[in-house]
Parts: structure tokens; sequence; C-alpha cells
């Protein structure tokens, strides 16, 4: 049984910074895929960054590319997603899932594992 376990949002002020944190536990997860999610009231689910868990190649949404940076500790098997230079328009709550797969896709669908989320708020 996977679990994915999301910590780290709260309530900050545009420019400012956050990292969540996705604490990932039940199986090897070496030859998965790990990616950040966020749904903000209203909209669709959208892909904001996925990494390789072996190799640790990223990948990022063209709205966060230069803002935020995914990255993981093999030792305590879990992913961070560091967002800095946040925006109203960031506000959403994150979710991160996981892909046992070796190619990271930005379709919600294609992730089989998922965490509760963590509600991150900027407000202007």
């Amino acid at each position: 049984q996977v679990q994915l376990v999301e910590s780290g949002g709260g309530l900050v002020q545009a420019g400012g910074s956050l990292r969540l944190s996705c604490a990932a536990s039940g199986r090897t997860f070496s030859f998965y895929v790990m990616g950040w999610f966020r749904q903000a009231p209203g909209k669709e689910r959208e892909f904001v960054a996925g990494i390789k868990w072996t190799g640790g190649v990223t990948y990022y949404a063209d709205s966060v590319k230069g803002r935020f940076t995914i990255s993981r500790d093999n030792a305590k098997n879990t992913v961070y997603l560091q967002m800095n230079s946040l925006k109203p328009g960031d506000t959403a709550v994150y979710c991160c899932a996981a892909r046992p797969r070796v190619l990271i896709v930005t379709t919600p669908g294609a992730y089989e594992y998922w965490g509760q989320g963590t509600q991150v708020t900027v407000s202007s």
C-alpha cells in the first residue's frame, strides 16, 4: 500500500516562499515518477512539476518554471517542492502523486497514487 503525505502548505504574501514536502511509504520508489499537481477552486487539476526518482530528471509547467524547484531525498523517501516568488495565482490545493513508470507525464490520470493535499494561499 503506497502512502503519500504532504505537508508545508500555508498562507504567504505575494513574493514569499514555501517548501512543500511529500513523504512516501509502502514501496520501493526507485522506478517511480513523482509529481506535484495543484487545483484551484473552480479549475481543473493541473501539473506543476515532476521528477524521476532515479536520476533526478525534472520537468516543470511553464507557469512555474524558474520559480519552483522539485527535488527528492532518497534516504528520507521524500519529495520536495520549493516555491519562490509566489503569486496570488499560485493559490491552490497542492497534491503529490506517484506513477510506477519511467516517463514524466503531465496528465493526472496517468498517476496511480495520490496524497490528500495541502492548501497554499498567496495573498496580494
